[in-house]
């Protein structure tokens, strides 16, 4: 039925009916197909000029980012989204918040790491003038995270205390932890090793608790790394050594992680004296450093 309107429809009731297309396809999963009919909708509603409705300009960009996201064109996909919270912003329209969300997640899955930061504050000081700090608390996490990859540290470890904070008054135990792992690695970067036991010892607890194996890991790594740095060697070395046989045995091998983690082995052993099985592990780590950096 849709696709005998168009012929009968023309301006915005035509480019509305290819969105609505747009989303019965993008449904079934024909991301190929719905994009080009989200972007025929776009260039419908461009070519009305300011006679083009706002909304319905902004969902056609919206559609073009989620069709672009699934089919991995992951920065592409943000400057589509980009375009539709501006307008929605432009407009006052309550859907922007949740879209820009999601714009702050693919500008950081995209490395796009400031543009994270920049799109999450302006999330965070809406979210809290609505009074939802549940909502700020994840905006501060995901700052945090893109401010550790781009190793500001100090700035990170504010924004991870921050969104601790409000996941604390809410009684978010698991949230609560992961920004403790996140604040013990921040911490042992900083060269603080001691906050960063406290803060890994934390987050192990409440992992441990919730039988959650796999954040419970890397909060062992991250104990590892900070009783090494206090100057506990050998417990540094045994606590690596241990995350290391869990993350092998695993059904999924992440060999960059496998890979980080046989390098903090190295540091520890030359530090103990023991050069010679460093240095074997160095051997055997080329073989897979060359094929993850082909």
């Amino acid at each position: 039925m849709l696709w005998e309107r168009i012929p009968e429809t023309q301006g915005a009731d035509r480019a509305s009916t290819y969105y609505e297309l747009s989303a019965r396809i993008y449904a079934r999963g024909q991301y190929d197909e719905a994009l080009a009919l989200a972007e025929t909708a776009r260039d419908i509603y461009s070519e009305l000029g300011t006679a083009a409705p706002t909304e319905g300009l902004a969902q056609a960009y919206s559609a073009i980012g989620y069709n672009l996201n699934q089919l991995k064109r992951m920065s592409e996909a943000a400057t589509a989204m980009s375009k539709a919270v501006e307008l929605l912003r432009e407009n006052k329209s309550p859907m922007a918040l949740e879209l820009a969300c999601t714009l702050g997640e693919w500008w950081f899955n995209s490395k796009e790491y400031q543009k994270t930061i920049d799109c999450m504050e302006e999330c965070a000081r809406e979210h809290l003038i609505d009074g939802n700090e549940l909502g700020a608390a994840t905006d501060f996490h995901l700052i945090g995270c893109a401010q550790r990859e781009l190793k500001k540290y100090r700035d990170a470890l504010e924004a991870f205390e921050e969104a601790r904070g409000y996941f604390k008054q809410a009684k978010e135990v698991i949230h609560v932890a992961r920004c403790d792992q996140k604040i013990a690695h921040c911490y042992i970067a900083l060269g603080d090793g001691e906050s960063g036991l406290v803060a890994a010892q934390k987050s192990l607890d409440v992992f441990v608790t919730a039988h959650d194996h796999r954040r419970e890991t890397y909060s062992m790594y991250e104990l590892g790394k900070a009783k090494s740095l206090c100057g506990a060697l050998d417990d540094g070395l045994d606590t690596l050594e241990r995350v290391l046989e869990i993350t092998t045995e695993s059904e999924w091998k992440d060999f960059e992680f496998i890979v980080e983690i046989e390098q903090k082995i190295v540091d520890i052993l030359r530090k103990l004296g023991r050069a010679d099985e460093a240095e074997e592990i160095e051997r055997r780590l080329k073989s897979v450093t060359e094929v993850l950096e082909d």
